[in-house]
């Protein structure tokens, strides 16, 4: 079973969402034949590289508060993220393009240590004072991840590396509904947006899991149709 889950580094329900994702996957049977794969989405993709801004400052101006009703936007997350035994800053955090990011994790993709680069990332975004933004910081980031740190600087170097990777991801996001994430898509049978309780996620496995298509094994081999007509096996051929 395939779960395909949309997301940005940018988004702290994406990261909560995640945890608990795997909350729900560690307790579900048939966890070791599920494929998990993350797909890019930007939630503020005409940002320019380089245009950053305190997280802060920016959901003030973004929803049109004050800045103490921003504090308090990030302190509920922020205590929702505890709750998850996740680490997270409230304060001190920016805000810039993540168009970089998707790409360096289509690498990782590539390269089998998808998840453990997004672990990271989301990490040094939310519970470290590292800036992902950075192009230096982002270059540990993949080496930590166990990527090659020459093929990760090329990616970094090259504006167009995995760039159409990114753009696929985002308009087949946009041809599911998917407007806001993080969302999850369950074998392309079953669509979870937002960071759902693990309960939820662990429910919504079990039914996909219920749910899923049988698979054909061995081909076609000699069978009774519904009229009681049976095939007649080829000399040498087997029942």
């Amino acid at each position: 079973m395939r779960v395909e889950i949309w997301s940005d580094i940018a988004c702290p329900w994406c990261y909560i969402g995640k945890a608990r994702f795997e909350k729900g996957l560690a307790g579900f049977a048939h966890r070791d034949e599920v494929e998990v794969v993350h797909r890019s989405f930007e939630l503020d993709p005409g940002r320019a590289k380089g245009d950053t801004a305190q997280v802060i400052d920016m959901l003030a101006q973004k929803y049109g508060r004050t800045r103490e009703e921003a504090r308090s936007m990030e302190a509920n997350v922020a205590a929702n993220a505890q709750a998850e035994g996740l680490g997270y800053l409230a304060e001190g955090r920016d805000h810039g393009s993540t168009f970089d990011i998707h790409r360096l994790l289509h690498l990782a993709k590539a390269r089998g240590r998808q998840d453990e680069l997004l672990s990271l990332a989301y990490r040094a975004n939310f519970a470290e004072e590292r800036s992902v933004y950075d192009d230096a910081v982002l270059l540990d980031l993949a080496v930590e991840a166990g990527l090659d740190a020459d093929e990760a600087r090329a990616v970094l170097a090259d504006p167009e590396a995995y760039a159409a990777e990114v753009r696929a991801d985002e308009q087949e996001a946009s041809e599911l509904g998917a407007n806001a994430v993080p969302f999850f898509v369950l074998d392309r049978r079953y669509g979870i947006s937002g960071g759902q309780p693990a309960e939820v996620f662990a429910q919504a496995l079990e039914q996909a899991w219920k749910d899923r298509p049988l698979t054909a094994i061995g081909g076609d081999g000699a069978a009774c149709d519904a009229d009681g007509a049976c095939e007649v096996p080829q000399a040498g051929g087997t029942v």
